[in-house]
């Protein structure tokens, strides 16, 4: 197997023979980097709670300085070597982005290889860059090393492709054309808040992330804030609030013909005691929805006979860190501040509606002290270390037609996030859909003979998920067979990251077109990538409250491509247009709509999701099965001697969203160079680049150079 530790070792070696023999040759860059939001109102993922508190604003969120440190010597006869240190610190960063991070922009060492030649080979061995596209603005055959997204789309490709151990060996034929072997370290991208913190508080945080891993939006913390309902409302039915204050052993588990939606489209009354829902149309009382909000957020704080006060909280009450049920006050007794709507949910319990309190049996779990709680979360990361393997094939045709031809086999640089429930002891747990059972006078429990799939559990109605291990031990604070025993706990909901095999099949063009002005290349690209993963969203599922199969990585093949072409005009300026389109071979679009147990409705379909824009706050939102971008890139120099040079690329994606960097850099001097760099984004939040319109930004810049 290809180890970066041997590598590097025999880089070491050959570098320590060689330093005897030559003068190492140096040159140091010093550069401040100075960043400015230039919009109010929170960026995705920042705030800390639903409504919004805690967002930054305006202001400096980057004040970066750097030394990158460029090494060059012999190393032995043939060889060469360049090695690139870099050190960074960032003391407006969040936490973990301050200084060095492995495998990113922010790595002390960015580069280290030996150039030499075997035979008729030339062979470039270490850590390096490998560039196989040349779109602007976009990577589609840009594959070879991972990128890091910590300013989503703005750093050049340069600053932001990762350099990563590996072998690049080219040769040269009789003809001319060249052929190139690649033997790469599999790394992932750096994606700002794909990880078990969050990030909270980055500015670059897409929706799609934020989905999974946010404070507020996410459901790595949203699941344990579901659990800790569960567990008030478990601790409610045992004593009594839905058995006319009668002691209830068997707790939820009897409550299989009770949904989420029955409770809040309901009406309760506040005077009765204890409070009990009128399933019936009522004339008096409060909606459901207000009542389920007040667990959500207060748990038994302050409810009578409870020895929770507001300055002894119950821990099982939420507080509005997450976003349960969609709430614009903290006033869970004003109406115009509490919103229910299943058919365009904005919160995790609307996405919820046919969840039975059976199923939220299974969110809870009995602790040694008598207190209730819910369930917990875990992230476990699986990243399979198999090195990439690739090639290129390029020629030039007598017409003037030049084009290559690309393969790679490699882990793909995106990660999947799988979910699963585990027990204390790791075990992959079984998920059981079970048909609810009457058992005479209106109760139902769950059945556990009956074990449905999705379209069995579509047709019955009422479902509840249940979970188990193979010895058949059923997970929840009770046993569902509504005997009144304990069950074998909370479960666990693990996040895995976990890597993917993908072939890439592509090339490229390029054809220069004479005009009666200027010549106008035509160029482009294309990839076509093989077992690449799409999210897909099973509403219905969800609905339900089967967590790990409602969101799930499936596979997917792509095809990408961009056709593009460039000139110059006013003597010296370059202009280029593009055309882009991702095309998903396997776009999952099921439509379905189910009617809930008052005749509300809610969307039950089965689609691929927008991976960078689907969020609680917007349906989940849909992908588009060929999606389309158009951008336009300028670049002129200026100055008496050409010391400075402006570009300007723009992007308008297909949906609404725009992005627009303009960008200068002038040479002050033979040492010193100043930057500028605006970048706008606006159009549909929604939208890949729109979601960061309050992450538009200035940064100035100062580098100088020592030689």
């Amino acid at each position: 197997m290809f180890k970066k530790q041997h590598l590097a070792l025999a880089i070491s070696a050959t570098l320590a023979a060689g330093a005897a023999h030559a003068e190492l040759e140096t040159s140091v860059i010093l550069k401040n980097e100075t960043a400015y939001m230039t919009k109010e109102g929170n960026r995705t993922g920042e705030a800390s709670d639903v409504f919004g508190t805690g967002g930054s604003g305006k202001g400096i969120y980057k004040f970066e300085n750097t030394a990158q440190i460029y090494l060059n010597g012999e190393a032995g006869q043939n060889a060469t070597w360049h090695g690139e240190l870099k050190i960074t610190r960032d003391n407006k960063a969040v936490d973990g982005y301050e200084g060095h991070n492995s495998y990113s922009q922010q790595d002390f060492l960015r580069e280290l290889y030996v150039d030499t030649t075997a035979g008729d080979w030339d062979v470039r061995a270490g850590k390096q860059q490998v560039v196989w596209g040349t779109a602007d603005g976009i990577k589609l055959l840009d594959i070879v090393n991972p990128t890091d997204w910590r300013e989503f789309n703005q750093n050049t490709m340069a600053e932001s492709r990762v350099p990563v151990w590996m072998v690049n060996a080219e040769k040269y034929l009789e003809d001319g054309s060249n052929v190139q072997v690649v033997i790469s370290q599999a790394k992932l991208n750096t994606i700002a808040g794909m990880n078990e913190s969050g990030d909270q508080g980055h500015p670059f945080i897409m929706k799609g992330v934020d989905t999974i891993s946010g404070k507020v939006n996410g459901f790595y913390n949203i699941a344990p804030a579901l659990g800790n309902v569960a567990a008030t409302f478990q601790g409610a039915a045992m004593n009594g609030a839905f058995t006319q204050g009668n002691f209830n052993a068997a707790g939820l588990t009897p409550f299989g013909g009770l949904t989420v939606d029955a409770f809040a489209s309901s009406f309760w009354d506040a005077m009765s005691a204890p409070g009990q829902i009128n399933m019936a149309t009522p004339t008096t009382g409060a909606p459901g929805y207000m009542l389920l909000n007040t667990f959500a957020q207060y748990g038994f704080t302050g409810q009578p006979g409870s020895p929770y006060t507001m300055t002894n909280p119950d821990p099982n009450g939420n507080f509005f860190r997450t976003n349960l049920v969609n709430a614009t006050g903290p006033n869970v007794q004003d109406p115009t501040q509490i919103s229910w709507s299943t058919a365009n949910p904005a919160s995790a319990f609307e996405y919820m509606p046919n969840a039975t309190f059976a199923t939220f049996n299974t969110f809870t779990k009995f602790n040694a002290d008598g207190t209730i709680s819910g369930i917990s979360t875990e992230w476990k990361k699986d990243i399979d270390d198999t090195p990439n393997l690739g090639g290129r094939f390029r020629k030039s045709l007598d017409n003037g037609l030049n084009f290559s031809v690309n393969y790679l086999y490699h882990t793909s640089s995106n990660p999947s996030i799988d979910l699963s429930w585990v027990n204390g002891s790791g075990e992959t747990l079984t998920v059981q859909r079970a048909a609810s059972m009457d058992v005479g006078g209106g109760t139902y429990v769950p059945n556990l003979a009956s074990n449905l799939s999705r379209d069995e559990a579509a047709q019955a109605g009422l479902v509840s998920v249940l979970v188990h291990d193979d010895a058949g031990n059923y997970y929840g604070a009770l046993n569902p067979n509504m005997s009144g025993t304990f069950g074998a706990g909370a479960p666990t909901l693990r996040f895995t990251e976990e890597s993917y095999r993908v072939q890439s099949i592509g090339g490229s063009f390029d054809y220069a077109v004479d005009t009666a002005s200027n010549p106008v290349v035509i160029r482009g690209e294309f990839v076509y990538d093989k077992n690449e993963k799409q999210p897909v969203v099973d509403r219905y599922l969800l609905s339900i409250g089967d967590l790990t199969n409602a969101l799930k990585m499936e596979d997917a093949d792509y095809f990408k491509y961009v056709i593009g072409a460039d000139t110059t005009v006013l003597t010296d300026m370059m202009v280029s247009g593009q055309f882009i389109q991702f095309r998903n071979l396997d776009f999952v679009d099921t439509d379905m709509t189910c009617t809930n147990g008052l005749g509300n409705s809610s969307n039950c379909g089965i689609y691929t999701a927008d991976f960078p824009t689907m969020s609680l706050t917007n349906g989940m939102q849909k992908a588009e099965k060929n999606k389309n971008f158009y951008s336009v890139f300028f670049s002129k120099p200026f100055g008496e001697s050409g010391e400075g040079r402006w570009n300007n690329i723009f992007i308008f994606e297909e949906g609404g969203g725009k992005w627009n960097r303009f960008d200068i850099e002038y040479g002050l001097s033979n040492q010193l160079i100043g930057t500028f760099e605006y970048n706008k984004y606006w159009g549909d939040n929604d939208t890949m680049f729109g979601q960061f319109e309050n992450a538009s930004n200035v940064q100035i810049g100062l580098k100088y150079l020592l030689q």
